[in-house]
This record gives structure tokens, sequence and C-alpha cells, in this order.
């Protein structure tokens, strides 16, 4: 393969990522533009320059990538997951209580942190972990999904399931992928209101979600189905968790 001027017409973390992997080989220049930002982008740059890449302007929206001849072993330790955070955040936003995250990296989740205080969580930064409280009420807000630094699609589940218990109309725009809304029947089965539009939920804050027996229908919304549960009334019974195991290691464990 040779190297070549790639522009994304939309911001994509899979094809920026597949593109750096296709191109850290391949003859001569590669320069990826509108390329995402997004931490593991960045982590994924560092892993593969440690391995003897080339590559330049990562966590910018231009990548450039020099091939090389040949990439060598090494080791390398992966930066923790912003989203896999986020998720247990939510989890305490939702269900209330105190639980302090390690081993992350604060800056990551400042854009969840900011809507989780708008929400009248207490998020409480350290340098390698955060504190979050909830013990009040929570108070309605709107989310619009955006590339990084914005709030990110991944966790926008998560989130839905906090504003389902939160007072007041909040909003949910999703901005990145399209088939993200699959979750609300199974969040309405447990006495949420959702009303969905397009890319646009509206969200009525109840009293109390109820718990029911419920179907994962992809990795981020079976995460938001365990928030829901862990909130609810009653016990949740939620299937197809192969979803759910594929992006969280040994969540029964963390969350018991």
């Amino acid at each position: 393969m040779c190297g070549t001027q790639i522009y994304l017409d939309i911001v994509s973390v899979g094809a920026t990522m597949n593109i750096m992997l296709a191109a850290v080989l391949a003859d001569g220049l590669t320069v990826i533009e509108n390329a995402a930002k997004e931490p593991h982008i960045v982590d994924l740059a560092n892993f593969l320059n440690s391995m003897g890449a080339n590559i330049m302007g990562a966590g910018t929206d231009v990548i450039k990538i020099r091939g090389v001849k040949q990439l060598r072993g090494g080791a390398y330790s992966i930066i923790p997951d912003q989203i896999e955070a986020g998720t247990y955040m939510a989890a305490v936003a939702a269900a209330g209580g105190e639980v302090l995250i390690r081993n992350v990296i604060p800056k990551h989740l400042e854009c969840i942190t900011a809507k989780l205080l708008e929400m009248g969580v207490d998020v409480e930064e350290r340098d390698d972990a955060v504190l979050v409280r909830r013990h009040g009420k929570l108070t309605r807000t709107n989310v619009k999904t955006l590339p990084y630094p914005g709030f990110p699609t991944d966790m926008q589940p998560q989130i839905a399931a906090v504003l389902c218990l939160a007072e007041g109309t909040s909003v949910l725009t999703e901005g990145v992928w399209d088939n993200r809304y699959r979750y609300v029947d199974e969040f309405r089965r447990m006495g949420a209101q959702i009303q969905v539009d397009g890319k646009i939920a509206v969200i009525e804050g109840v009293e109390k979600l109820t718990g029911a027996r419920i179907q994962a229908c992809d990795l981020r919304a079976g995460a938001a189905m365990v928030i829901a549960g862990l909130a609810a009334q009653g016990t949740t019974e939620i299937g197809c968790i192969h979803h759910i195991e594929r992006g969280y290691e040994d969540i029964v464990r963390k969350l018991s």
C-alpha cells in the first residue's frame, strides 16, 4: 500500500484508527484530515510509535503518518477507558450514594463530569481518581452528543438512564450515531417516559423506575439497563448480556 491524503467527511474514531493502522507500514506519507481526536486515538499513536511507527499530530484534526519498513515488539500500558469510568459515574448518579472510582484520567472525563454537575451530582477530581456523590434530587439538563471533546455518544444511553429519574423535562440530541435509541422501549417497560423523534429524545423525569425483564440490544444500551436496574425498585432481569461483557470487564464484581 502507498501513502495518500484522506479527508473524512464525518469525524470517525473507527475510521481514523483503521487508516492509522494501515498507514504505518504503507510507502510514503499518509495525511488524515478531519481526524478524530479522542484520547484513545492519541493512545493508539503512542503505542504504534513505541513500536517504531512515525505518527505525528494525534489529538488534532490532522494526523500525519510516514510509513516505516517494519514495527518491533514491546510492552505498553493502555490508558484507562473513560467510557467505563463514565458508566460507573452515571450509576452513582442514578442510584445515589458515594463511590470512589480509581485509575482514571479526570481530564478525559470532563465532558461527563460537567453534565453530572449540572444535574446536582457532586464530582471531586483527584490525581488519578474521581469521587462521585449523589444524595439529593437530580435536576433536568439537556445533552447533545458530539465528537471529542464533546459529550461522547458512547455515554448517551447511560446518561439517559440518569435523566429518566431527574425532575423536569430533559432533551437528548444524538449528533454522532443514528441508531442509538434502541434502548427506549426497554426503558419504557421500567416506567420511563421517553419520546423519540429522529435524533432527539425528550425525557420526562419520573419518581421511580420499576424492575422488569428487559433485553440488552447493544453494548452501551446494556450498560444503561444495568444502571436503570440499580436505581429501580424491585428486580431487573437483563438478557443478551454478551453485549455488556464485550465492553465491561467483570462488571458484576465491580458493582458488587
